[in-house]
């Protein structure tokens, strides 16, 4: 099972509620991104967002300056946001990222939670299921054929068209996250793609039905079993003591879920909300490493997994905090889970 990280970029606030420069973030987000790598964690993927409390617009562009920086870890988006993007251009991109760090680098699309992206390029909210079926189709074709020929709705017919440049190996290893939908479970086994889902909220083993959906329908479509992958997107925080890290945490947690709440007219998150979440059966994963350790191998035991993806940032801790929970991951709960299930670093058993 690959373990990693996966962050959207979150600004810091001040006491009087603002955010910090976004410049700030990003020049920290390397730092971390160097330490992930230098603790041996197998995967990174950054989010795309349009909004005032995150830093990071375009998930290529932390990828690209990141990849100047690590030797090992994978890099990847988390998500990239494909409806309103192009898939031409996305599949470049990412290919010439794969290029400059040697076959490190993924994508993962989805649908995304939020909706800023379509006004802001162009595109029509009722076409969102719509756009997000042809474009991943589209981008699965390129993946698969150069030149490419097709022809769709919401973009310009491509004739033989050569896209390059082409990642390593001419394969660009691409996920889809899904939120729980059986829908988007259904379109990715169709398509034999990798999936994670993301689960942020509840108890982990509702989701139980659609992993065994996932599979039924992979199976069913004849795709290669070598290349069956799930993973979870779960969000993570980690210190030296369980209660003491969970009581830090919560201000900065709570005000994030508030301020993404009060635009979509949610009540307000509680204490108790966020206390159930870090119990066992709960959907968060925040205290000590052998809480979390406990955690993540029920998580496999559960689903079977090949990835878990520690999301860590949420709400925007300061940068000494997340180097910490970074740390603690990489050298206190990675390798004691590894030892678990018999792997080593990088390496499925």
């Amino acid at each position: 099972m690959e373990l990693g990280i996966s962050m959207f970029g979150d600004n810091h606030y001040d006491k009087n509620g603002k955010p910090q420069s976004p410049g700030k973030r990003l020049q920290e987000l390397i730092e971390e991104i160097k330490l992930m790598d230098e603790t041996g964690l197998d995967f990174f993927g950054i989010g795309e967002h349009h909004r005032p409390d995150y830093a990071v617009s375009v998930p290529e562009i932390i990828l690209a300056a990141a990849a100047t920086v690590t030797k090992h870890i994978k890099l990847g988006s988390a998500v990239n946001v494909l409806s309103s993007s192009d898939p031409v251009r996305l599949y470049q991109s990412f290919a010439m990222i794969d290029l400059i760090t040697s076959g490190r680098a993924e994508l993962v699309a989805g649908r995304g939670s939020f909706i800023e992206s379509f006004p802001l390029y162009g595109y029509n909210l009722q076409d969102y299921d719509e756009l997000f079926e042809e474009k991943l189709e589209l981008l699965v074709k390129i993946n698969q054929e150069n030149p490419i020929t097709w022809k769709g709705k919401h973009r310009a017919a491509l004739k033989d068209q050569l896209i390059l440049p082409r990642a390593v190996n001419d394969n660009l290893d691409i996920w889809v996250a899904v939120g729980g939908t059986p829908e988007s479970v259904l379109r990715a086994g169709r398509l034999g793609l990798p999936v994670i889902f993301a689960i942020i909220g509840g108890n982990p083993a509702q989701f139980t039905p659609l992993f065994e959906y996932y599979k039924k329908v992979y199976d069913h479509f004849k795709h290669d079993q070598n290349s069956f992958r799930t993973g979870v997107h779960m969000h993570a925080f980690f210190g030296d003591n369980s209660q003491q890290i969970a009581d830090e945490y919560y201000p900065v947690y709570s005000a994030q879920m508030n301020r993404v709440g009060s635009s979509r007219g949610w009540p307000p998150y509680y204490r108790d909300q966020y206390d159930a979440g870090c119990g066992r059966n709960g959907h968060l994963i925040i205290g000590d490493a052998s809480e979390a350790i406990d955690k993540i191998l029920y998580l496999q035991e559960l689903f079977g997994l090949s990835r878990f993806s520690a999301h860590m940032d949420v709400g925007g801790p300061s940068h000494a905090s997340l180097m910490k929970s970074i740390e603690i991951f990489g050298t206190k709960i990675a390798p004691k889970v590894r030892e678990a299930l018999g792997e080593k670093a990088g390496v499925k058993s």
